[in-house]
């Protein structure tokens, strides 16, 4: 159960993450997948309600994964 959990949110990241460049690449065309760790260089992508929105989304995927890795470690304590 737990790895198809783990496997299903690494699915839905990767597929955020997808979405997420593809729209920097709209509002930034040279924008890398490095460049959506730092963002705040680019003042098109600060400024963006959607870019923001959507990164937070990735936020979130990455915290629940983060979450589930903790808890399934604690349940093998």
């Amino acid at each position: 159960m737990w790895d198809h959990v783990e496997h299903l949110l690494g699915e839905m990241t990767r597929a955020q993450e997808r979405k997420l460049l593809a729209l920097a690449r709209r509002l930034v065309p040279q924008a890398t997948p490095e460049d959506l760790r730092n963002p705040h260089d680019f003042t098109a992508l600060v400024e963006s309600a959607e870019f923001n929105f959507e990164d937070g989304i990735l936020a979130g995927l990455l915290s629940a994964a983060a979450a589930l890795r903790a808890a399934r470690r604690d349940m093998a304590s």
